[in-house]
């Protein structure tokens, strides 16, 4: 009796089993990339003595990475479209250097001068994306044409010199911080705060998705899987805030940042528009064929990824302070490399934004940290390049896998 009675817990306790390595193993790529992330974190935090997790250094680290984060946004659409951009490094070399002429060497204030040069940045993404989308010429040829287009016209308009500095007002794009308003000593309450404030939002709209599942059908994710991830939700945000909270708060590209992942995680999840984009990366004539307007979905998206960019190179002029002649050489590569790392196809149709963002994230920690440990330029170009061409076996190899 006591076998007999103890049979349903067993086979119910195997299935939970089953059920938990077959959910992880088809969210590989999301898990895995998180972990790697997390790995590589916590290497560099022994390797450094402590050095990579100082709050100073978690600033500089988000600093650096700001305009490479935003820049992945855009390219993420691109690729997930079933295409590249190759331009993005040049448009934003460009775009400093127009902000440059604009603010310092014409004495147009800041804000129209903002306003201008986002537009032209539409404006060279809605031109190339012409080109791809109504004419059929490979994305590939296109940027590349851009990329060696803007790179001079950027050496045109700063003759050959770097041209600086940038008013306070425009610098705050990049070197700001969020104002502390609770007057707490020691510490910037404000972001401790918005900390605790956004990571019980999320845990809240995470539980709320799932009671909406739950009342059609089952759950996709099982409840210690859902548990185990709001509880990191919840440590992660917090601890990030108060390590942030410890030196000068939240600077103000980090909420640029936070406001473009939620709106661009939101439109490629929860809009129609956001779902054709990777039906047009997945399979173009079958888009077609469903009544997708599939030339002005890659119109749009290579527009976006010019506004993208654009926004990049006022945050990357704002940091250096000056518009340099070598600004953005080998953004584009560094952007295309987050993308893939994050676990973006190479044909399209695969990728999210947050994935994007880690990603970015992940080459930034690893730059940051052979930097700290005085690895040579040389040496982290041979270990970027070899984490690249294995995040793309790893593509390869679950797409071979799968089919």
């Amino acid at each position: 009796m006591q076998q007999t009675a103890n049979a349903p817990a067993s086979v119910t306790e195997a299935e939970t089993k089953t059920t938990i390595g077959s959910y992880i193993k088809a969210n590989m790529r999301e898990y895995g990339l998180l972990l790697a992330l997390i790995v590589v974190m916590v290497s560099f935090q022994i390797m450094t003595d402590g050095i990579l997790m100082k709050p100073l250094n978690i600033t500089n680290l988000v600093l650096q990475n700001s305009y490479i984060v935003i820049m992945a946004i855009g390219m993420l659409l691109v690729i997930v479209a079933g295409h590249i951009d190759l331009s993005v490094g040049s448009v934003v070399g460009f775009i400093g250097a127009l902000a440059a002429v604009l603010i310092v060497s014409w004495e147009i204030p800041v804000f129209i001068s903002v306003v201008i040069c986002l537009l032209a940045g539409i404006a060279i993404g809605a031109m190339q994306g012409y080109w791809v989308a109504y004419h059929k010429i490979p994305a590939f040829i296109v940027t590349l044409a851009g990329m060696l287009v803007f790179r001079g016209l950027t050496l045109a308009l700063l003759q050959g010199q770097s041209i600086g500095p940038f008013p306070k007002s425009f610098q705050k794009l990049s070197s700001g911080f969020i104002p502390d308003l609770t007057g707490m000593e020691g510490t910037h309450g404000l972001t401790l705060l918005l900390g605790g404030a956004i990571s019980l939002y999320l845990v809240y709209a995470n539980l709320r998705n799932r009671r909406a599942q739950l009342r059609i059908a089952d759950a996709e994710e099982p409840l210690s899987v859902f548990i185990l991830q709001n509880g990191l939700i919840l440590f992660a945000i917090n601890y990030f805030t108060m390590l942030m909270a410890g030196y000068r708060g939240l600077p103000n590209v980090l909420i640029v940042m936070a406001i473009l992942i939620a709106v661009y995680s939101f439109f490629t999840s929860r809009t129609t528009m956001g779902r054709r984009i990777y039906a047009l990366g997945g399979n173009e004539k079958a888009a077609r064929l469903s009544g997708v307007n599939t030339q002005k979905l890659t119109f749009l998206a290579f527009a976006n990824m010019g506004f993208l960019a654009a926004l990049a190179g006022l945050v990357f002029a704002a940091r250096l302070n000056s518009a340099s002649p070598k600004a953005g050489v080998a953004f584009e590569l560094d952007v295309i490399a987050a993308v893939f790392i994050g676990g973006a196809s190479m044909s399209g149709g695969v990728g999210t934004v947050v994935g994007a963002v880690i990603g970015a994230f992940l080459m930034g920690v690893m730059n940051n940290g052979m930097s700290i440990m005085s690895v040579g330029i040389d040496y982290q170009q041979v270990i970027k390049g070899l984490v690249l061409l294995a995040a793309v076996i790893f593509d390869v190899y679950n797409k071979k896998k799968a089919g």
